[in-house]
């Protein structure tokens, strides 16, 4: 087998490979992300399936001039590999290593960021209009996938940039619908034919002189164009993005090389807005990714012969737990019912649809959409759980605030992925969502610090007459055994331990690491009590007020940023008590947390248990309490 791969440093490498090898490319690049990702773990299905893609994008344009955005990031690992990171590929998703998304800092061929979905039309479209303002002459490119593709902000650009009439092309590729019948051999004879330099010349040209037509001639033009609208209705299915604007070309074969080619290399030629329709296969070429592409959508290491995950299964995550004690609630309330936002498997509802599937709504990347439905769920007496991960959950704060929260409506939010979540990097720890949710009145805001917590919490939050957020980890467990559940108090706090010398108030995760930290500090004479503020909204002021009262000094340790967080909250409560301590408030630092494993980002953040325990006896020293 050849080595094509190993000889590209960049696109132009790739340009000297003769148009019927890089079939044989396309092969090497997924032997290659599927050896890298069986071992780091990553986005496999979604990459595998666009490789063809970026191959045909790479051969036809030229970055870095031309841009190309991929719309989300994770099917971008064969773009990586052929713009000189082939050397690196191993580094993928580790601490200090390539990110497993588009990275400017990386690479000169990556625009943006992309972590986030369904913003490539709106990022393409400002290239398009910054281009022609400068008077630049380069293609851009967005590059969405179908999921991608059902956010709102998806359509509002597209409905911009078909009045604006720009230069810019989108290639929606469909991964998940079977090919529909239109691929067949009359759409593709059309297609090259509506695609073709010679059709699209003396289509423009007949159209100046019949527009000279004295009386008639415009009224041909519109007749004409209508008349190819009517074929395109008949032959592909594109009359939406031509009504937007858009002249629509498609559906082809995503994975055809020779068709993929020949059709950018027209469609670079044609001005104005374009949407190209391609169909791929997620997880192509590997035959466990085909058939499971949600699970190997974001895969742990895993063992490429058998496709099972090499990763030591014990205990039970976070987010299963929360699904199994969903339904065992629900099975009782016919009143309950759940949303997400196209994570049915990574929240943990795969159960709860197949046991109540008329009480599940999966409304697609749509978060916004997501809250203000469930909003009216619970305006009409059902009790509605929307699970979205914490990184996610932003995307809907407008809805959270004016539909759930202005008029307290009962709505439990179940944020998966709270906390740093390691190699996905700063596109997705879940660390911001405390500091905005916290500013909003009336919602109550729990953090378990395990998973019978978690059960208890989930419990409270159904039986709530307002709003409700629990956030919890991207963890595994131990599996337990559970048996009902037991009642909390919104808004109280447990004290795990005392201390003679100081308290420890720590938040979910940070728990255990409170705990060993405790542990070092006793090896020096240092006796801390530990507080687990299990509600991080209403906070436990009659605690704090008690703690201040003992004049002994106080700790805070959460895993989100310090400003607008838990430590701040208590900070102010003792700064308008009457007695006079001191805190402490430990959280993540003001930057964006880099990819890595979760032991290295939590050195990084100087929240390890020996760091903590060294910055906290570097204060009581600075207090003269040592």
């Amino acid at each position: 087998m050849s080595d094509y791969l190993k000889s590209i440093m960049s696109p132009d490498d790739l340009k000297k490979i003769p148009e019927e090898e890089l079939s044989v490319l396309a092969e090497e690049i997924r032997n290659e992300i599927l050896r890298v990702v069986s071992v780091r773990g990553g986005h496999l299905s979604s990459s595998l399936g666009a490789v063809e893609i970026a191959i045909a994008f790479h051969y036809v344009f030229n970055s870095p001039k031309d841009h190309i955005i991929w719309d989300v990031g994770h099917q971008i690992y064969a773009h990586k590999l052929l713009t000189g990171r082939y050397k690196h590929f191993d580094t993928l998703r580790q601490f200090g290593g390539m990110a497993g998304f588009s990275k400017p800092e990386e690479s000169e061929h990556d625009p943006f960021i992309t972590g986030h979905s369904s913003t490539s039309i709106s990022l393409v479209l400002g290239l398009a209009v910054a281009r022609d303002q400068t008077g630049g002459d380069e293609k851009v490119v967005s590059v969405i996938g179908d999921g991608a593709f059902t956010a709102g902000i998806a359509f509002e650009a597209l409905n911009h940039a078909g009045a604006l009439g720009k230069d810019m092309l989108v290639i929606l590729n469909a991964n998940e619908m079977s090919i529909s019948k239109n691929v067949g051999a009359l759409s593709a004879y059309f297609n090259r034919i509506i695609t073709g330099h010679f059709y699209n010349r003396i289509k423009s040209e007949l159209e100046g002189i019949v527009e000279k037509v004295p009386g008639i001639g415009h009224r041909v033009v519109e007749t004409a164009h209508k008349l190819e609208e009517s074929l395109k209705g008949l032959l592909v299915p594109g009359l939406l993005f031509e009504e937007m604007g858009f002249r629509y070309f498609g559906p082809i074969n995503g994975h055809d090389l020779p068709v993929l080619i020949r059709t950018l290399k027209n469609l670079k030629d044609i001005r104005g807005p374009k949407l190209l329709h391609v169909m791929t296969k997620k997880g192509k070429g590997y035959s466990y990714s085909e058939e499971k592409p949600d699970y190997f959508h974001s895969a742990p290491p895993f063992d490429i012969v058998s496709g099972q995950s090499s990763v030591s299964g014990k205990g039970k995550s976070y987010s299963n737990v929360f699904g199994d004690a969903l339904v065992e609630i629900a099975s009782k309330d016919e009143k309950i019912v759940a949303v997400t936002a196209a994570m049915t498997h990574g929240t943990g509802l795969t159960k709860f649809a197949e046991t109540f599937p008329d009480r599940f709504f999966d409304v697609g990347i749509a978060e916004q959409h997501a809250v203000a439905f469930a909003a009216a769920l619970a305006r009409q007496g059902l009790k509605p759980v929307v699970a979205i991960y914490s990184t996610f959950m932003q995307r809907a704060f407008d809805q959270i605030m004016h539909d759930v929260c202005l008029t307290g409506l009962p709505v439990v939010f179940a944020i998966d992925r709270a906390g740093l979540v390691g190699e996905d990097g700063p596109t997705h720890h879940g660390v911001f969502d405390v500091s905005f949710l916290r500013s909003l009145p009336g919602l109550v805001i729990a953090q378990p610090r395990n998973q019978k917590q978690l059960r208890d919490m989930l419990f409270m939050a159904l039986k709530s007459k307002g709003p409700v957020a629990i956030r919890f980890p991207r963890k595994n467990e131990v599996a337990e055994e559970f048996d009902g559940f037991d009642v909390i108090e919104a808004g109280t706090w447990e004290i795990l331990n005392r201390g003679q010398d100081g308290w420890i108030i720590a938040t979910g995760s940070q728990i255990d690491n409170a705990n060993e930290v405790i542990d070092i500090l006793n090896k020096t004479n240092i006796d801390f009590g530990l507080v687990d503020a299990r509600f991080v909204k209403p906070i436990d002021n009659g605690f704090i007020m008690q703690a201040a009262s003992e004049g002994k000094p106080i700790v805070v340790l959460e895993e989100a940023p310090v400003q607008g967080g838990l430590g701040e909250c208590v900070s102010e409560q003792i700064m308008h008590s009457p007695f006079q301590i001191k805190a402490l408030c430990l959280g993540l630092p003001d930057c964006f947390v880099p990819h890595g494993k979760r032991e290295k980002l939590l050195e990084f953040c100087e929240l390890s248990p020996e760091i903590v325990a060294k910055r906290i006896e570097q204060w009581l020293k600075s207090l003269g309490k040592r």
